[in-house]
């Protein structure tokens, strides 16, 4: 199974510059658009199933980009974003800068990036009993981290340092072992 992952595409949060984590922020008009761009460079594809985070940005984006499709979309809550706590809609610097301590002590009044893997593993697990051979799936930098580590075997703590840039999707296979 092939798991391509989508970032949700710009929110007025990420305009803004502030770090949204479970805030159910919408797509800025340039997201918007950015969505319809997504569906049109996906459409020849062969996706037979989108999943997204039940968040408005991220499930909107779904909903932009393969409205004409037919594509099946599923929102869970797994997909999330990490819950930021008290830190929910300071600068993303903030963020950015207990990013590293995070892999494993929560945000104050959040979680942390391994209580992020702990929750979207029973989701993997659930879509390894489904039938579809590609399925996209659009999430957050969280969920991106994730398949990160768990599909290509990328210590956490290493793919939450690396640097985070935007490329138009991401592909894996399905995990080997969770």
């Amino acid at each position: 199974m092939e798991i391509v992952f989508e970032t949700h595409s710009t929110s007025f949060d990420n305009e803004a510059g502030v770090a949204s984590g479970h805030s159910d922020v919408d797509l800025s008009p340039r997201g918007e658009r950015e969505a319809a761009a997504l569906g049109a460079r996906r459409r020849a594809e062969a996706i037979e199933i989108v999943y997204a985070s039940d968040l408005r940005r991220s499930w909107r984006t779904a909903e932009i980009a393969f409205a004409t499709s037919g594509v099946e979309i599923v929102r869970d809550s797994r997909l999330r974003e990490c819950d930021y706590g008290l830190l929910t809609g300071r600068p993303v610097a903030e963020i950015a800068a207990l990013r590293g301590r995070a892999v494993e002590e929560p945000f104050p009044g959040g979680e942390s990036y391994t209580q992020v893997v702990a929750r979207m593993i029973p989701w993997l697990e659930e879509i390894r009993s489904r039938r579809e051979q590609r399925l996209l799936v659009i999430g957050h930098r969280a969920t991106h981290y994730t398949l990160e580590h768990l599909s290509l075997g990328t210590p956490l703590a290493e793919v939450i340092r690396k640097p985070f840039a935007w490329q138009p999707g991401w592909s894996y296979q399905y995990p080997a072992r969770i």
